[in-house]
């Protein structure tokens, strides 16, 4: 997490885990840290929010982390858009680049998913991201003959993270003024960088 107090989320407590769980639920995408046997290792995984302050992912059964994961703690990294920010878009000569970033630090327990817990997420993964590909129909496993289905759930394993610290960062040119803000959004947009452009529109409002 950035250490200047300025690139935090805003609002209370409550506030601010409602915005970091969608846009957990929005990215969809993360790394998890875990120390192992043989040192630390990473896996990459699409996540779920629960809504209730857990987060579920899913690992390939040989995944480093895969054995010792479940029963410890672990680190979740989300990252969501990030941009390259030049000086000349500020107002003084006197400026250095940087890189204006969205990110979310989850940390807690691990547990492993039974069978019946690792099918529903996958069901809801699923759904949530066939949803975001409408007019299309949407996708489902009903689509799969069942035992090629339970053949292939066999090489993974699911788990739920317990998360008890969220730790986001929200660097969006919060240490510059309203005008040099809105100055970088424009530029930014013309790079097609959308999404940072309008975070960095709407979050100061």
């Amino acid at each position: 997490m950035h250490p200047n107090a300025l690139f935090r989320a805003k609002g209370s407590d409550a506030e601010q885990r409602v915005l970091m769980e969608a846009l957990v639920q929005e990215i969809g995408f993360g790394m998890v840290f875990a120390q192992t046997p043989n040192g630390p290792r990473v896996g990459q995984a699409s996540l779920f929010s629960t809504g209730d302050g857990a987060v579920q992912f899913h690992l390939a059964r040989g995944n480093a982390l895969t054995k010792t994961l479940g029963g410890t703690d672990a680190l979740i990294v989300v990252n969501g858009p990030d941009a390259y920010v030049s000086p000349d878009w500020y107002e003084g000569p006197n400026q250095v680049p940087t890189w204006n970033y969205i990110s979310i630090e989850m940390e807690g327990p691990v547990r492993a998913m039974d069978q019946d817990g690792l099918i529903a997420l996958l069901d809801d993964l699923g759904a949530v991201n066939e949803a975001r590909l409408a007019p299309k129909a949407p996708w489902t496993r009903d689509k799969m003959d069942n035992d090629i289905f339970h053949k292939m759930l066999g090489g993974i394993t699911g788990f739920e993270m317990e998360v008890m610290a969220w730790r986001p960062t929200l660097k969006l040119s919060q240490n510059k003024t309203e005008a040099e803000r809105l100055r970088v959004a424009d530029e930014l947009e013309k790079q097609g960088k959308k999404a940072m452009a309008h975070f960095m529109r709407e979050w100061m409002k």
